[in-house]
């Protein structure tokens, strides 16, 4: 699955330790679209380039994609 361009769910819900960044604060950066400004660069923290869409974690909205990585994140602190 490709990520849905504008999401930003995977910037905004999980905490990023290497970042500084809580659960639910968007990443410094995420721009004003949504998008990852430092995307495909090597600055960017090794759990973001590794993260990798999936229709069963992403579902079809962004909405959907914050649900389920809010109960991830969770599940997982």
């Amino acid at each position: 699955m490709q990520c849905r361009l504008g999401c930003g769910a995977c910037c905004i819900a999980p905490s990023i330790s290497s970042l500084n960044k809580v659960a639910g604060e968007r990443c410094v950066h995420l721009n004003a679209d949504n998008l990852c400004a430092i995307f495909g660069k090597a600055e960017r923290p090794k759990v973001c380039s590794d993260f990798k869409a999936a229709a069963w974690l992403c579902g079809t909205t962004q909405q959907q994609a914050m649900d389920n990585l809010i109960y991830l994140e969770k599940q997982t602190a």
